[in-house]
């Protein structure tokens, strides 16, 4: 399956990682069985892997988490993010 649109792609297209000066905020939504009430701890194997790229000062930014019955394409996780980006 594809992504919509994979920010590192998006940004190694764009000059590399370095055009990310980072994480605003990280919009997460599970596809959950109801019941299941995990999707911020889902979610944050998203904010890990930011934090591990960007560093902890700037791979971490807000987050939110939702549970859904369905996703499109069949999708287990939909992510959402917000960067702020490098002027110079």
């Amino acid at each position: 399956m594809g992504w919509s649109c994979d920010p590192l792609l998006v940004a190694g297209k764009a000059g590399g990682l370095n055009v990310i000066r980072r994480v605003i905020k990280v919009t997460g939504l599970v596809q959950s069985a109801q019941g299941f009430f995990g999707q911020p701890a889902v979610i944050n194997g998203c904010s890990q892997l930011f934090a591990e790229v960007f560093g902890p000062e700037n791979g971490v930014g807000v987050r939110t988490a939702f549970g859904t019955a369905t996703l499109p394409l069949g999708a287990a996780v939909e992510i959402e993010a917000i960067f702020e980006l490098n002027t110079e």
